[in-house]
């Protein structure tokens, strides 16, 4: 994982597997995260895998993980058979926006309203997605919401400010 000395460096890049649509939320993910440090973070993507601070890249599910960041790789499964195409859009993006969080060296919360959130301390998986999912109309909503809690935007601008 990257630690947080990480956040005092003001250019991350980063690298996603391409995949059409799942891509842009990967983005979206990022730039959340560049507009909750008040600009002191910036994200470049590099077509250039091997030399990428961070690399996104697409699994398939397995044990019920949505995701595991390892080092600099953020793992994101594709969640399969569901019926909303804005519940999916949701869980990707919400598992894109966790998983780059760790990334940037982001630890894990006991507050269900943070990204964050470890859902060992339990909680409903569904409730937290789907409350996402009830502030959307559209896909491009999602770019406008960015689902960061007042408590994760507080620790990425204090994170970025040392």
């Amino acid at each position: 994982m990257i630690k947080l000395i990480l956040l005092s460096i003001s250019l991350t890049s980063f690298w996603i597997e391409p995949k059409p649509g799942d891509a842009d939320l990967a983005r979206w993910a990022f730039t959340a995260w560049e507009n909750a440090s008040k600009g002191r973070l910036h994200f470049v993507e590099t077509k250039d895998r091997a030399a990428a601070q961070i690399q996104v890249v697409w699994i398939t599910s397995s044990a019920g993980l949505y995701g595991e960041t390892d080092g600099k790789i953020v793992n994101v499964s594709l969640p399969e058979g569901i019926k909303d195409p804005l519940l999916r859009d949701t869980i990707v993006y919400l598992t894109c926006l966790h998983e780059s969080g760790h990334a940037i060296g982001l630890p894990h919360t006991a507050n269900f309203d943070d990204i964050m959130y470890n859902f060992q301390y339990g909680g409903d998986i569904q409730e937290y997605f789907a409350r996402y999912r009830r502030k959307l109309s559209t896909r491009d909503d999602i770019k406008k919401t960015p689902g960061l809690s007042p408590t994760d935007q507080a620790k990425i601008a204090v994170a970025t400010s040392r």
